[in-house]
């Protein structure tokens, strides 16, 4: 219901903010695959908390075992089972919003649908969840690894500030500051940006972009399971998240037809196109361009301030921010960015071989 992911290449999460675990299950993984358990954790260890001042504070190292569906290092093609204990929850933070709804939370919703809810972090809905989805991401990245497909996602904004185009950056320079943006000197006003509105006891939102190199092309399917389409239900559903656009975007509308019209050219007997408004991406399918696309994310919900709420019978309440939270989550966003690209991706990939003889 709602917690499941994929295909062929199907993934589904489990576990609370507060609970004993986190963790995930990957079934159609194809069998033979090395599972190279240091790059799960290289992963897991940029979205984890407690990373710099401008990230949570909460610590837990995201150590994860594997359960099943790996032998001698290799995916067996069973399912793989991967568990990541929570640590250090601190759940008396939360005992004052046991009957009161956060603003802008998944509080009320959780309530009226199901009727009962884990206050604790919120639960289900907190954005804790995603340590799953990375796990699993990382696993799809080693497949794709293989047939040389490169995913790399960057802060491109915080709040108004914003750094150059892709193809004026070296993405290889994301990770060289606290909040991975490859473009040093954006990177410094965003960081004192962030610790400001910090030390304000407020937060701000921001732009994550990626871009995927070395896209076969045919991946996509027509007419509802279109590349673009899943892209951004994967993007729309990790928490915070409340945009999407891919290649010209909503820029795209300021353009012509005889200029936003990617033409085709002979590249050394490669057909490719002269400019990639399409953003790679062409009747939602692949056409082996760069993917580019954008997705932005809200200010975090739970602010230090004193906000006007109501409880569960409906009575004026005033609830306060307690324990610890992102000022500004997109730095911990991007490998969750990428963990959902390459899930879409690996599970296209699969579907695409069962498309011709």
């Amino acid at each position: 219901m709602g917690n499941n992911y994929g295909t062929l290449f199907k993934i589904s999460t489990f576990g609370e903010s507060h609970g004993p675990a986190i963790g995930v299950i990957i079934d159609g993984c194809p069998a033979g695959l090395i599972i190279d358990e240091t790059f799960i954790q290289s992963e897991l260890d940029r979205r984890k908390p407690g990373q710099s001042k401008i990230t949570t504070q909460r610590k837990e190292d995201d150590s994860f075992r594997i359960l099943s569906g790996v032998f001698e290092g290799k995916s067996t093609g069973t399912p793989i089972a991967i568990v990541i204990e929570n640590q250090d929850q601190r759940s008396k933070d939360y005992s004052h919003i046991e009957n009161t709804f956060r603003p802008s939370h998944a509080d009320f919703t959780y309530q009226e649908k199901y009727g009962v809810r884990d206050h604790r972090g919120g639960g289900r809905s907190s954005a804790r969840e995603t340590a799953a989805r990375v796990a699993a991401g990382a696993i799809a990245k080693l497949l794709l690894r293989k047939q040389g497909v490169e995913i790399n996602a960057y802060v491109s904004q915080v709040g108004t500030l914003k750094a150059p185009e892709y193809t004026q950056l070296d993405l290889s320079k994301t990770e060289d500051n606290i909040v991975r943006c490859p473009d040093p000197a954006t990177a410094e006003k965003m960081i004192a940006l962030i610790d400001q509105v910090r030390l304000d006891r407020d937060t701000i939102g921001g732009v994550v972009s990626c871009v995927i190199k070395n896209t076969p092309v045919g991946l996509g399917e027509p007419v509802f399971d279109k590349l673009h389409a899943e892209l951004g239900k994967a993007m729309l559903s990790i928490n915070a998240v409340k945009g999407f656009e891919y290649g010209s975007g909503f820029a795209g509308v300021e353009l012509r037809g005889s200029q936003h019209n990617d033409e085709f050219v002979n590249e050394g007997g490669k057909i490719r196109t002269k400019t990639n408004h399409s953003g790679g991406v062409q009747g939602g399918i692949s056409n082996g361009e760069d993917i580019y696309f954008k997705v932005a994310f809200k200010p975090v919900a739970t602010i230090m301030q004193d906000q006007a709420t109501v409880d569960k019978e409906g009575n004026e309440a005033v609830v306060s921010g307690k324990g610890r939270h992102d000022p500004c989550v997109v730095p911990r966003a991007v490998p969750i960015v990428e963990a959902m690209a390459a899930l879409v991706l690996a599970d296209f990939l699969l579907r695409n071989k069962a498309i011709r003889l």
